[in-house]
Order: structure tokens, then C-alpha cells, then sequence
């Protein structure tokens, strides 16, 4: 091969001789001219380059185009500079911070006297899209760094000049220009502005200068961005979505939690129809572990220091942890989590191979020290009351155990209506082995072991390095929010670590003390993080086996009012949650109150119902259902409970 050229792979292992120099836009180009056409970004042997870098010496070559995630990231960041470069042509006295890409797009800080309005995004959303018409080029300078400090300093730009001398590690830097607009970045970019056109400024949020509060405050503008309109409407739909079930918005209009800075943060109230979906969700809960075979038990929410340091949580989680409370003789400990208080309900007597598997179940309050920055709602709290239970188990019953836990898990999210759910394998980190117990045997096994019981019950999963818990791997079940943020609700756990630590035993078939296996479980998470996604999920309206109220009786008239009683009567007799709303109001007004609270039903009683013993029904999202017998309405009413239809 002459050595004026280089042989490029591409990813269908094909080579090809090209001349020393050709640039990744003109191999595009000789593979398709499609491909040329929506080709945004390529990779160099691993790298991220520009479409327009020359390619100087033999590389494995693949072109990108907006189906792969790493261009969406660059076009993202293609924004940003266009966001910058319009934001200096309406305002050429700002300060220039960073400018990223983000989850959903980009921001760029900017230090300016007055503060960004609604009205100056407007403009500037404006002249971005004026800018991105013109389809500049983004063009890739290298410049000598004293020459680019000396044009930042010329510029005013403090900031830029503070980056450049800090992160610019070689004689040459690079540069970026899109039109007027330079920018120290070392890219790559899209190769111009024209195809930038799905984007919407957000807002404008405060941030230190590297995030320190010592230094400057600047201002960063948010953008979302897509490759093309509909997603960006598709998000935008989403996001409002997202705010109209908000559950700490509904939470407090439908009158289920509140919070206190007399209580403090992260640290919410329940209120009485919120403390009602509570009770339903453990009493529904407490049922079906019953029925497979767990033993609850109650638990205190605080232990001595002592119980943690053996367990190992101590030196693993105390940062997390509530300050200690020093007694006369002890100090003690708010539980950040309930295993060690199992364990020793377990060792508080003698284990045969026949009491296995033994399985206990609880309630527990936990404290965790959440920092305050990350407090939301009932969604993430500092005091949480976890459906959790522990099973000891023979190695030989670990797969069936996992798969009775799986199987209630399923059931509980079909009652609970939940269908768009994930699941995850969350294992060690081997590169920084520091953050997990030290026993290489123990965490190979039990890895093995969560494998094979995924793979034998043929469900798919993704792995997540780095997210294990640091005496074992897990299962983590992954339920997604409007926006597609994920978050762990229902964890299963194989721990062969703790009862080593506590020197736990059974008697096995051959008369020898053997160490039994535990299985960490939760299934319907806290019940703060589960009433959280329900309220989100349904909207707050719930499903009549969970709404705080499932029907309202409504009186025309004052005449009406004593039948409507014996109407509430017969209800709350049968256990309908039912209320009377008796006010003296119009009847729209009764039922768009009721409508805002989101009641299921709403019994009308005027005269004709009175004297006919019926009820007029109207349903929240199905309006007029017309007249019933009493009696009938109520037996479909709990019917439709029992079955626990969504």
C-alpha cells in the first residue's frame, strides 16, 4: 500500500484504500449518498471526530447518524454553542461560562448584570433559529494557547481565559467557530447549524462558577433539543404531563400529605385520605405475605451502634445515617435499614434443615440522612416505612424462594395496575472493590447464583455494574416515570455475607451445623415511594379499590337529606369508603367538587330516588350512568373492589 494512503475498516469488518487525508464526511459519501445526507459524527478507532477531520493513518471507521445515542450528545452539544453564539449577538457584554450537552438536551452559563426574563429566552430561542437557518459551518481551529488566551483576554472573557490555562494540556488548542461565534472546545461538532431546528429554551436557573459557592454566580439557560419536531413535541407533551400528575401538585390538592418546616424536611404528614391508600396498600401487602407463608413481626426503629458495627452497615453506610444518641451507657442509632433486627429474630432460637425457609416480614420505619437537596415530596424522604422481609434458606431453595418472591411481585403490580416496569441486575464494581465486603468466593457465587435464577425463569434484564449492595448483588425492578426516568421500587437480594457475619446456623439432615442463605426482598417498595408513583401513575384517580373515597352521596334539596343518610349507611355498612356531601349548594357545584377530588362515584338523590329507594349514578370519567336499586349499586360497588379492577 503506497503511503499515500490508509485502509479503513468499517463495521461489517469491509476495508477499503483511501488516500491519506480523506475525511470521514467523504467516505460517507462513497458508502451512500444517504448515509452522506444524515451522517452527523463518525468514530475513529473508538474516538468521537468530526465528519470534516482528515483521517491520517489506518482506522476502523464507523459514520453515525441520529438512531445512535453518541450523536444525539454531540448534536446537543452543537446547540449549546448556537445557543451561546445568539445569546452574544442580542447581548455582547455577557460573560462566557460552559456549555454542555445534557440528559435532554443543553445549557450554557453566562454571567450577566440583569437577569434572564421569559421575554429575553424569547428572543434569544428567536435568533437561534435565525442562526441556524444560515447553516454555518462549525469549523475546527487549532491555535497556539498563549494566542488563545491573549483572544479571550481582548474579548473580557475571564472565564474562558481561566479554562483555557487550566485544561488546555498542549502547545495547540482547539477551537471551535460557528459563524461570528469561537468557543476552547475540543468537540467534535456537528458538521453545521442548519440541522438544528427542534429546540425550546426552558428556563433560567442560578449556578456557581465549577459549582463552588466561593465563586461568581452565573446564570445557566436550559434548552431542550431533538433531532426533529415531533420529538421534541412528543417531550414537551411529557413534560406537561409529567406537572399535571406531579404527586406533590395532587398530593396537595386531593388533601393526602403535607409537609412542616415545625417537623422538618423530608419528613411528610400524612393526611387522612393519604394515611387511607397507606393503610390499603399494607393491609393488602400484609395479606398476600401471609398467605406465602411469611411471619410478620414488629421491630424497634433504633438499635445500638454496636448491632451496625457487626453488621458491617457501619463502616459501609454511617455517613448516611442519623447522628448517634449517646445514654448513659450506650449509644444508639436511628436503623437505616431492618436486616440486622431480622437476624436476630432468627437467632432468637434454634434452626433445624425442616423450619427452612424461614421467612420474616415487617413493616419497618427506617431513617435515612437524604440530603436536603434531594428531598422530594414523598418520593425521597428521610423517614420511610419499607415493605421488607428477610428468608433464610438452604442453598438448594435459593431458586425457588427467588421465584416465589418474583411471583408476588407480578401479582402485586397487576393489582396495583403497574405495567411498564424493568429489570436490572445490580452487581459489583471489580475496579473499585473498595465499596464491597472483601470475599472474591462469596460475590462470584452469589452473582452465579442471581444469574441462574433470572435465566431459569426466562425474564430479561440488563446489568448495572456498580450498583450492588455492598454485602451482595440484587435484583432491581425498574419503574419509569412519565418523562422515563427510572427508579428502583423492588429489590431482591442473595446475601451470603451477613450470615457469616452473625454466625448464623441450622441443623442440616446430616446432624452438622450448616450456614443458611438470605434473601433481602422488597416488594412494593416504601410506602411513601409507592403512594408517590400511584399518585403519579393514576393522576390521583386512583382505582375504587384504593381511592380514599369511593362514592359520594349528593341530596338535591334538604328534603332528600334523610334518605340520602340511610343511603350512607348501607354503604358504610358493606365497607364502601362513602361520604354525604349535604351542603347547601347546587348540584353542579357538589359534583365538580367531587369531580376535583377525584371521587369514583357520585350517587344524585333527588325525589324520584327517594321514593323508589334508587340511587342516580355518575361515574368520574363516565358520566351519567343512570338510576339503580340501592342494593344493586352496592353489590356491583364491592364486586368491583374485591376484584380489584383497574
Amino acid at each position: 500500500m503506497s503511503t499515500d494512503t490508509i485502509q479503513i475498516t468499517l463495521p461489517d469488518g469491509a476495508t477499503r484504500e483511501v488516500q491519506r487525508g480523506t475525511t470521514a464526511a467523504e467516505i460517507a459519501r462513497q458508502i451512500s449518498p444517504r448515509l452522506a445526507k444524515e451522517a452527523l459524527v463518525a468514530r475513529a478507532d473508538g474516538e468521537l471526530v468530526d465528519l470534516s477531520r482528515p483521517l491520517e493513518h489506518d482506522s476502523r471507521i464507523s459514520i453515525l447518524t441520529a438512531k445512535d445515542p453518541d450523536s444525539l450528545q454531540v448534536f446537543r452539544h452543537s446547540a449549546a454553542h448556537l445557543l451561546a453564539a445568539a445569546v452574544l449577538e442580542l447581548y455582547p457584554d455577557v460573560k462566557l461560562g460552559i456549555g454542555p450537552p445534557i440528559e435532554t438536551g443543553f445549557f450554557y452559563e453566562f454571567v450577566r448584570k440583569e437577569p434572564f426574563t421569559q421575554d429575553d429566552l424569547e428572543k434569544i430561542e428567536a435568533k437561534m433559529h435565525e442562526l441556524a437557518a444560515k447553516d454555518f459551518p462549525n469549523e475546527r481551529k487549532l491555535i497556539p494557547k498563549p494566542e488563545a488566551i491573549e483572544l479571550y483576554r481582548k474579548s473580557n472573557q475571564e472565564f474562558k481565559c481561566e479554562l483555557v490555562e487550566e485544561k488546555a494540556t498542549e502547545p495547540m488548542v482547539s477551537f471551535y467557530s460557528t459563524g461570528k461565534f469561537f468557543d476552547f472546545c475540543r468537540g467534535p461538532h456537528i458538521p453545521s447549524t442548519g440541522r438544528i431546528k427542534a429546540f425550546k429554551l426552558m428556563n433560567v436557573a442560578g449556578a456557581y462558577w465549577k459549582g463552588k459557592e466561593s465563586n461568581p454566580q452565573m446564570q445557566r439557560i436550559y434548552g431542550a433539543c431533538f433531532i426533529d419536531q415531533k420529538e421534541l413535541d412528543e417531550y414537551l407533551h411529557n413534560l406537561e404531563e409529567a406537572k399535571r400528575r406531579d404527586h406533590r401538585r395532587v398530593g396537595k390538592e386531593l388533601g393526602l400529605f403535607t409537609v412542616s418546616d415545625q417537623v422538618g424536611a423530608g419528613l411528610p404528614l400524612w393526611l387522612p385520605k393519604g394515611a387511607t391508600i397507606r393503610r390499603l396498600l399494607e393491609e393488602y401487602i400484609l395479606e398476600k405475605e401471609r398467605r406465602a407463608g411469611y411471619q410478620h413481626v414488629y421491630t424497634p426503629d433504633l438499635a445500638k451502634v454496636d448491632l451496625y458495627v457487626r453488621s458491617g452497615h457501619w463502616s459501609h453506610y454511617h455517613e448516611d445515617m442519623f447522628p448517634t444518641m449517646d445514654l448513659e451507657t450506650e449509644q444508639l442509632v436511628l436503623r437505616p435499614m431492618n436486616c440486622p433486627h431480622h437476624i436476630l429474630v432468627y437467632e432468637s432460637k434454634k434452626h433445624s434443615y425442616r423450619d427452612l425457609p424461614v421467612r420474616i416480614a415487617e413493616l419497618g420505619t427506617m431513617y435515612r440522612y437524604e440530603r436536603s437537596g434531594v428531598l422530594s415530596g414523598l418520593s425521597r424522604v428521610r423517614c420511610m416505612t419499607l415493605n421488607d422481609a428477610h428468608i433464610f434458606c438452604t442453598p438448594e431453595q435459593i431458586k425457588e424462594e427467588f421465584a416465589g418472591v418474583m411471583r408476588l411481585v407480578e401479582q402485586a403490580y397487576r393489582d396495583l395496575g403497574i405495567t411498564q416496569y424493568t429489570y436490572r441486575l445490580s452487581l459489583r464494581d471489580k475496579l473499585h472493590s473498595e465499596k464491597y465486603v472483601d470475599n472474591d468466593e462469596m460475590w462470584d457465587l452469589a452473582e452465579r447464583m442471581l444469574h441462574e435464577a433470572m435465566d431459569s425463569l426466562k425474564l430479561p434484564y440488563t446489568e448495572a455494574p456498580g450498583e450492588a449492595a455492598f454485602y451482595g448483588p440484587k435484583l432491581d425492578i425498574q419503574l419509569a416515570d412519565v418523562m422515563g426516568h427510572q427508579e428502583t421500587y423492588s429489590t431482591i437480594q442473595i446475601d451470603f455475607h451477613l450470615p457469616n457475619q452473625f454466625q448464623l446456623g441450622y441443623v442440616g439432615a446430616d446432624g452438622q451445623a450448616h450456614r443458611p442463605v438470605m434473601i433481602h426482598r422488597g416488594v412494593i417498595s416504601t410506602m411513601e415511594r409507592m403512594v408517590s408513583y400511584l399518585i403519579e401513575l393514576y393522576a390521583g384517580a386512583f382505582p375504587v379499590w384504593l381511592a380514599p373515597v369511593q362514592a359520594v352521596v349528593l341530596p338535591i334539596t334538604e328534603r332528600q337529606n334523610d334518605y340520602a343518610k340511610q343511603v350512607l349507611e348501607k354503604l358504610l355498612d358493606a365497607g364502601v369508603r362513602a361520604e354525604l356531601d349535604d351542603r347547601n349548594e347546587k348540584l353542579q357545584s357538589k359534583i365538580r367538587d367531587a369531580q376535583l377530588q377525584k371521587v369514583p362515584y357520585m350517587l344524585v338523590i333527588g325525589g324520584k330516588e327517594a321514593e323508589a329507594g334508587t340511587v342516580s349514578v355518575r361515574h368520574r370519567a363516565k358520566g351519567d350512568l343512570g338510576p339503580r336499586p340501592l342494593e344493586q349499586f352496592r353489590a356491583d360497588l364491592r364486586a368491583e373492589v374485591d376484584s380489584k379492577t383497574i
